[in-house]
């Protein structure tokens, strides 16, 4: 799977993915990941992206031709090679809010391009001509979108074969199935006089699975009650 990233700040994003799992999925070649900077397609001698606003108003607005010729570099690569129309998603509070769901739909694309804002945002009409796809992660506003696609890389490649040492991590930990995931333990039995449950150390595997289940039900009510709805 390939995730190519629209930004002004490359080496945000490749410094930030290029470590733990992900940076060991980029070497394994299970995933790739490139940051392409919109400044190298402005057409500006001082590379510059942005301009005044029109109607006025605080801030500055990235210009829509940067965005669209380097959109288009990277569609013409992905088309070249075979590939599909890829889809585009653009990182705004105004998207739908990410979750789980999205994520295993996205990792069945083999590319998708994240487009990251910063100012006051895109000139509306590159928008309407290029974004599939709106997609928050919160309600709240950051300096750009730089940190919620790498949220989202992280979030998607975990899904693609290979990216995990074991893959079953991926089945049975929060949201896979719309429940908390239940809690864990490790060496030493007990720590400070607090004992791992006694269901844990049975060897009963059917009790096991019984217990963890019984208790994401119960830290779903407890934590998160409106994904019980």
């Amino acid at each position: 799977m390939r995730f190519h990233v629209l930004t002004l700040f490359p080496e945000m994003v490749m410094d930030g993915l290029d470590t733990s799992i992900i940076g060991r999925a980029i070497k394994n070649e299970k995933i790739e990941i490139e940051a392409v900077n919109i400044r190298d397609y402005s057409k500006d001698k001082h590379k510059k992206v942005d301009d005044y606003p029109y109607g006025g108003g605080a801030g500055m607005v990235m210009q829509a031709e940067p965005v669209y010729l380097a959109y288009k570099a990277v569609e013409e690569k992905i088309l070249e090679r075979g590939g599909s129309k890829p889809r585009v998603l653009y990182m705004t509070p105004q998207g739908k809010v990410f979750h789980q769901r999205m994520a295993e739909e996205f990792a069945k694309e083999e590319d998708i391009i994240f487009l990251c804002g910063h100012y006051e945002g895109i000139d509306e009409r590159v928008l309407e001509m290029i974004v599939t796809d709106n997609v928050s992660i919160g309600d709240y506003v950051l300096t750009g979108g730089e940190l919620p696609a790498m949220v989202m890389i992280d979030s998607i490649a975990r899904l693609v074969d290979g990216v995990l040492n074991n893959d079953d991590s991926a089945k049975y930990e929060s949201f896979a199935n719309n429940l908390l995931e239940y809690p864990q333990y490790t060496r030493p039995e007990e720590f400070m006089g607090m004992k791992v449950p006694a269901v844990l150390l049975s060897g009963d595997h059917k009790k096991v699975e019984q217990w963890r289940e019984e208790e994401s039900i119960k830290r779903t009510k407890e934590r998160r009650p409106d994904l019980m709805e």
